[in-house]
């Protein structure tokens, strides 16, 4: 199974077109690409489970339900994959707060309603100052001692407009805690 973000997933798949899901592991020219589907989903924390027929190697979900501001993380992904290619990217960092799924607006202007919604039933995400860029939605948070996964990359403070976040990224990068991982886990087990 391999844990992403559920805003990466499409809404539909035009199956006349011939369009599936698809999962790659290795990098470059020797990258493979397995075939997916979607196991469970979770809207609310942004995470979704697929399955692939053939095993990659196993990362180890942290069984701890709290982390601690400091801690030293790292999280490997595919950034500006249509620019750079199929090969993975390691970003180093802390955590640096525990906040609410409500980053900060510039002002009321830009409110959408999901980020209203949010503010009034917020939940507690990984504030990083490691900086994320598309195409790391999905990857995995990992404690740089143990190596097991402490979250999972859903956002990044973008000041401006979707650009700004490559050439004037903010340096905020928030992550799903493990622990909706896990619970997400346990609604395929049922």
């Amino acid at each position: 199974m391999v844990v992403t973000n559920h805003h990466v997933l499409p809404d539909k798949l035009d199956e006349d077109k011939r369009e599936q899901l698809a999962v790659f592991s290795g990098r470059g020219r020797k990258a493979r690409v397995h075939k997916a589907r979607v196991m469970a989903r979770d809207k609310t924390h942004d995470l979704a489970l697929l399955y692939i027929s053939m095993p990659l190697p196993a990362m180890t979900l942290s069984k701890k339900n709290k982390v601690r501001e400091g801690t030293e993380i790292a999280f490997t992904g595919f950034p500006l994959g249509m620019a750079l290619g199929l090969y993975p990217v390691t970003h180093r960092g802390i955590v640096s707060a525990i906040s609410p799924m409500a980053p900060p607006q510039l002002g009321s202007r830009v409110l959408s309603s999901k980020m209203i919604r949010a503010m009034r039933d917020p939940y507690d995400v990984l504030q990083l100052d490691a900086t994320a860029y598309p195409g790391n939605s999905g990857s995995p948070v990992y404690d740089q001692a143990t190596g097991q996964v402490l979250g999972v990359v859903n956002s990044v403070l973008v000041k401006g407009n979707k650009e700004a976040a490559i050439n004037k990224p903010s340096g905020i990068s928030y992550a799903i805690p493990v622990r909706f991982v896990r619970n997400l886990l346990k609604k395929v087990d049922q």
